[in-house]
């Protein structure tokens, strides 16, 4: 099995037609087709399924590529990584965030690493938790920050903050009081992403812990779906407060602090636990640190004591 199949196979996965996948790679189609043959003769199964629609991935074609585009990936980076050794730093770094803490820091991220690495390609990618998981394991992403704690997910991790978890409601439907207790909560129609993201399973224990049950009128995965749910007045959230800092002026929102407990979260850097980082991607990892303990000490992302 070469390199080069695997490079082809994955080009026409993603492109989902040999004719597009030979315009990016600038090879002729025959060739590419070739290449996919000799792959699929050597493991033994067809990866794609030819029809007028393009090239469709079969089941053991989507199993591979699930394999492989990490490893592929990974093998680049050190390739460029040994090149730049000598010379400036460079490089292509995936950073995976949590879409609250992307919300915040990753458009700054983003100019200074324009600014300070010139020579590294950064790509930012949004998922929960269990998402950004997956893809440190599969290689896909290189750093992430996300919910912990997560000792038991074979993860290089770092502490980055704890952060309380408040009640945002629309603002025509907001709590007459500045706090509630988590009790008050079983009265609430609320809008939460689904299991088992960490949001969602933060939010029950607390739930549990206050000996209530909570009534989930919407569930939403995407973090601007909850937003829009909330302000249109059909139910509350709960989210750490940094998530509205933007917004708390425009008046679309009411936010009320939660106690009886207090909920937190416990934000972490991570970082596949069998995988030397490039020097491209320590670099991109000392900047979101240096980024984010900026933004807490000048009182832009409030945490709560360890």
């Amino acid at each position: 099995m070469e390199l080069k199949q695997l490079r082809t196979f994955i080009m026409v996965a993603e492109s989902g037609s040999l004719s597009r996948a030979s315009d990016r790679l600038r090879l002729a189609q025959p060739a590419l087709s070739r290449q996919i043959k000799l792959l699929e003769d050597e493991i033994g199964f067809e990866l794609f399924v030819r029809s007028g629609r393009g090239m469709q991935l079969t089941e053991h074609g989507e199993a591979l590529l699930g394999r492989v585009t990490g490893l592929v990936q990974q093998l680049d980076n050190s390739v460029e990584d040994v090149r730049s050794l000598a010379t400036e730093t460079t490089g292509h770094v995936v950073l995976g965030c949590i879409p609250t803490a992307s919300h915040v820091v990753a458009g700054r991220i983003a100019i200074r690493v324009a600014r300070e690495l010139p020579l590294v390609s950064l790509r930012i990618v949004e998922g929960y938790a269990g998402h950004l998981i997956d893809w440190l394991h599969r290689g896909e992403v290189d750093v992430a920050v996300l919910y912990g704690p997560a000792s038991d997910l074979h993860l290089r991790m770092s502490d980055v903050m704890f952060e309380e978890l408040v009640l945002v409601s629309p603002a025509d439907q907001s709590p007459d009081a500045d706090e509630l207790p988590v009790s008050a909560l079983t009265e609430l129609n609320l809008v939460l992403p689904s299991r088992p993201h960490g949001l969602r399973l933060v939010v029950e224990a607390a739930a549990a812990k206050a000996g209530i049950g909570i009534n989930v009128k919407y569930e939403a995965d995407s973090y601007r779906v909850l937003k829009e749910i909330v302000a249109a007045g059909l139910g509350h959230t709960i989210l750490p407060l940094s998530a509205f800092y933007r917004e708390q002026e425009d008046g679309l929102y009411r936010i009320t602090r939660l106690n009886k407990p207090r909920i937190s979260r416990h934000l972490v850097m991570a970082l596949p636990a069998s995988r030397i980082d490039t020097k491209a991607t320590s670099a991109v990892r000392a900047l979101v640190q240096e980024e984010i303990l900026r933004m807490v000490e000048s009182g832009e992302w409030r945490t709560i004591p360890v």
